[in-house]
């Protein structure tokens, strides 16, 4: 597809960057990852638009994913990010992504029996040093890494669990179906941070790459702490989204 002089229509109320933009993100459907898009400079002479039209389109398709900048060498076209929504976060990750037309999957790095810390045991209203399960995975969207999580579980509350295998079965659907718990309320909180060496290297981005980190608590529906997790999400790859009704 080539860019259309003619898709800006200046007649029409619709702002010339939201056209643009538009135009764009059908542009970029077209391409592969990798590949740079024209100059703003260019730009503002195909379309005879200005300077701060164009940036404003190129500037909302980076912060939504479909564009990267790259300092002194240009803007290229880059996988939009995974779209995370709070309201499905007791669903099944393979469910949400292969819904969002992405491809999932999951790779076991560690499950075995540890002690709880006193940090782990707070969260899931026992002593310290009691026996937990410790499960950590790295999950991937079409082949790319998008977050690890770190998850611990009551041992005593989940026999035999670490029998399991955690890159074909969804935690939550085994916590449902085999253990027979409700699953009814999830407490998360989020913050930006810089992402850790190993973390890092595991989602393939430098050390101090910006990543969502994360802290999960999910309570049963007699309010009995179940699950505690960790995760760290790429930045440049993945956003969450809230809804609030008054």
């Amino acid at each position: 597809m080539r860019l259309d002089r003619n898709a800006i229509d200046k007649s029409i109320p619709i702002p010339l960057y939201y056209q643009l933009k538009q135009h764009l993100r059908d542009y970029i459907d077209t391409c592969r990852v990798g590949d740079p898009i024209p100059t703003e400079n260019e730009l503002c002479t195909r379309f005879e638009i200005s300077r701060p039209t164009v940036r404003q389109a190129i500037t909302e398709l980076v912060t939504e994913g479909y564009l990267v900048r790259s300092k002194g060498k240009g803007t290229f076209v880059t996988r939009p990010k995974v779209q995370r929504d709070f309201r499905l976060a007791l669903s099944s990750f393979n469910r949400e992504m292969r819904d969002k037309g992405v491809s999932p999957s999951t790779r076991v790095l560690d499950l075995y029996q540890t002690k709880a810390d006193t940090a782990v045991a707070e969260k899931l209203g026992l002593q310290s040093g009691d026996t937990v399960f410790f499960l950590r995975r790295l999950r991937s969207a079409d082949r790319q890494p998008l977050m690890i999580v770190n998850t611990f579980l009551p041992a005593g509350l989940v026999p035999g669990f670490d029998s399991h295998d955690f890159s074909q079965v969804a935690l939550h659907t085994l916590l449902s179906e085999t253990y027979a718990f409700e699953l009814a309320l999830m407490r998360r909180s989020i913050e930006a941070i810089a992402a850790p060496k190993e973390e890092a290297t595991l989602l393939e981005i430098k050390p101090g790459s910006p990543v969502q980190y994360t802290e999960t608590i999910v309570y049963t529906d007699q309010d009995i702490p179940i699950e505690f997790s960790l995760g760290w999400y790429r930045g440049d790859h993945s956003r969450f989204t809230l809804e609030v009704r008054a």
